[in-house]
């Protein structure tokens, strides 16, 4: 039992190691990227901030493209993003999913302007930065399909409205660029952006066109 505990305290501790490098090293690329941009950033600069060697980040993160995937996986799904998918997993009524997605998105973006936002503005032209959002383009719409076959398995699409032209508006209206355009440069309250987009959803996919309650 003994050496059960033991073995079990330095697995704790290696974990809880590793996720202290892992965090210094993506805070590291943050501050770099966002000071000189991605493709300006070596891994040796990264290594140096981050007070680790340059094999560690390579061990770490693999790559300036995995530092950039593990900081834009922390800032799109933090604890805000948590909250609002426990929120849609209770969730029974279709309807009212497809209008609960206006409270994933905005959780997406918040958290995104508050981590990444001057990355982004010195990175606007980096290739590794167009490409990790594309990739999260794609899985964020792959997230939306469950609510829109549960709607479309119960009937309660709008009428006329096709299964793939219903996914192409969820995917659209939830996106980075209205988000950006309404809150940002706008200067529409988040909350505001949340209610106009659960109507949005609700008129453009759902039958009866008022968000569920």
């Amino acid at each position: 039992m003994e050496n059960l505990g033991k073995r079990a305290y330095r697995s704790q501790a290696r974990t809880e190691s590793a996720a202290r490098t892992l965090a210094s090293v993506l805070d590291a690329g943050r501050y770099l990227f966002s000071r000189k941009g991605i493709d300006a950033t070596t891994i040796a600069q990264i290594a140096e901030r981050a007070k680790v060697s340059e094999a560690t980040v390579y061990a770490t993160v693999r790559s300036k493209a995995g530092l950039l995937q593990g900081l834009m996986q922390r800032a799109l799904f933090g604890p805000q993003f948590q909250q609002a998918q426990e929120r849609l997993k209770g969730v029974s009524d279709p309807q009212r999913s497809i209008a609960l997605s206006a409270h994933v998105a905005r959780a997406i973006y918040e958290g995104e302007s508050s981590e990444l936002s001057l990355l982004m503005k010195a990175s606007a032209f980096s290739p590794e930065l167009r490409k990790s959002q594309q990739g999260f383009e794609n899985l964020r719409r792959q997230m939306q399909k469950e609510r829109i076959d549960a709607l479309f398995d119960a009937g309660r699409e709008r009428p006329g409205l096709t299964r793939e032209a219903a996914a192409t508006l969820l995917w659209m209206y939830t996106g980075r660029e209205i988000y950006h355009k309404l809150v940002l440069e706008s200067g529409w309250q988040p909350q505001a952006y949340q209610d106009w987009l659960e109507q949005t959803l609700a008129q453009a996919l759902t039958a009866g066109g008022a968000a569920a309650k």
